[in-house]
């Protein structure tokens, strides 16, 4: 099977685009021609795929992306079986030529109730948009398959649409036990997303010795702040850093940060960030947003604490520094649901099997055992870019 995935908005190290979906393409035997901004995010491409490079969309500029990413669809869709595209905005006047194809929408989130988040769109605006955008989302489900990230997204649709869920791979032996020194936080970093109180909770714990780790790349409105706890030595900033590589970051950790706000994209969207620590041994730190919660307490691998409040942050992660024995219980308690309900290449024969089916192709049968994610090593130099535009 051909399998054509394009984005302009993501990274194209993204991990729920590249580190589980186009490695388990990749690992059924798929070929895969993946249509993203290397380019502007700095990033060489694997050997096993076929790079196309687009402009990245950011902020209020999209069109220059987004033409380009039409462009590249209409040449590489036509010998695709099934086009995979991660943003609604590819959805908008997508050509002719593309939508003759099986074209599929990865659902990643409530695009309507996700504006509120997004800073670049002018506050007035966001009501007018709203009910644009859920007109676009009946269109592309008349017009397209869709794959839907949550089972709470089902209500948005008519019809029903599979999901595949934002898992992890979990190791099947358990990590050591959590240090009692580092906080961490693995993912994009906004104000909506805790990263403001994530700060203000770094400046209160470290005259106690206990350093806070932020591990992803930041919206501009934020950057300033984290630059100034940076220089003031109370948290260490990473910026982005591949999924993969920032999890062999934050393992060892004694708390896992998932400080997201009371919004609305966030209240039936599960936070893969939990799920990612849980399967690191990593105890989980989260307000409680419902889907969190869900997880986290049944589990009983974690803390909540309430939203907008760094010193009760603070809190629980001196709670976790004061107790060994607590701290590696919920980690421990934390990997065995993980591995149970969350491991990724369970999931990644399901999803790799709709796609064979909508293709009208026989499915894979399942590996022997489970696929491993990609080393590092498996990055080519760049002088491998065939394709690449």
């Amino acid at each position: 099977m051909r399998v054509c995935v394009c984005t302009i908005v993501h990274h194209p190290e993204d991990a729920r685009i590249l580190h589980r979906q186009i490695r388990a393409l990749i690992d059924a035997g798929h070929e895969v021609t993946y249509i993203a901004p290397f380019r502007a995010c700095n990033v060489t491409p694997w050997r096993e795929i076929s790079p196309v490079d687009v402009p990245r969309a950011a902020g209020r500029r999209r069109l220059r992306a987004l033409r380009a990413a039409h462009r590249a669809l209409v040449e590489h869709a036509a010998y695709a079986d099934v086009v995979l595209l991660h943003d609604p905005e590819l959805l908008v006047s997508l050509p002719r030529e593309v939508r003759r194809r099986t074209v599929v929408w990865d659902v990643h989130e409530d695009t309507a109730a996700a504006l509120s988040a997004k800073g670049w769109v002018p506050g007035p605006a966001r009501p007018l948009l709203r009910p644009l955008v859920r007109r676009l989302e009946a269109r592309a489900e008349r017009r397209h398959r869709l794959l839907l990230a949550e089972e709470g997204y089902r209500s948005r649709f008519r019809g029903e649409h599979p999901v595949v869920p934002n898992t992890t791979y979990v190791a099947e032996t358990p990590p050591g036990a959590p240090d009692g020194v580092r906080a961490v936080y693995v993912g994009h970093l906004s104000a909506a997303r805790g990263a403001l109180d994530m700060i203000g909770m770094a400046r209160l714990l470290a005259p106690e010795g206990i350093m806070v780790e932020l591990i992803g790349a930041a919206d501009p409105e934020v950057r300033p702040q984290l630059r100034a706890a940076q220089r003031d030595g109370v948290l260490r900033w990473y910026g982005f850093v591949p999924n993969d590589r920032a999890l062999r970051i934050a393992e060892g950790a004694m708390a896992g940060l998932a400080l997201l706000h009371d919004e609305p994209n966030y209240r039936h969207s599960m936070p893969t960030k939990v799920v990612e620590y849980m399967a690191r041994g990593i105890p989980v730190i989260t307000t409680p947003n419902p889907p969190a919660v869900r997880i986290v307490e049944p589990a009983g691998c974690g803390i909540v604490v309430p939203f907008g409040d760094p010193a009760a942050a603070a809190d629980a992660v001196r709670k976790l520094r004061a107790d060994p024995g607590l701290r590696t219980d919920l980690g421990r308690r934390g990997h065995e649901t993980a591995r149970a309900r969350f491991h990724w290449p369970v999931h990644a024969e399901r999803f790799v099997a709709q796609l064979e089916t909508w293709a009208g192709r026989t499915p894979t049968p399942p590996p022997a055992t489970a696929p491993a994610p990609a080393p590092a090593t498996a990055q080519p130099p760049a002088q491998t870019w065939e394709g690449a535009r």
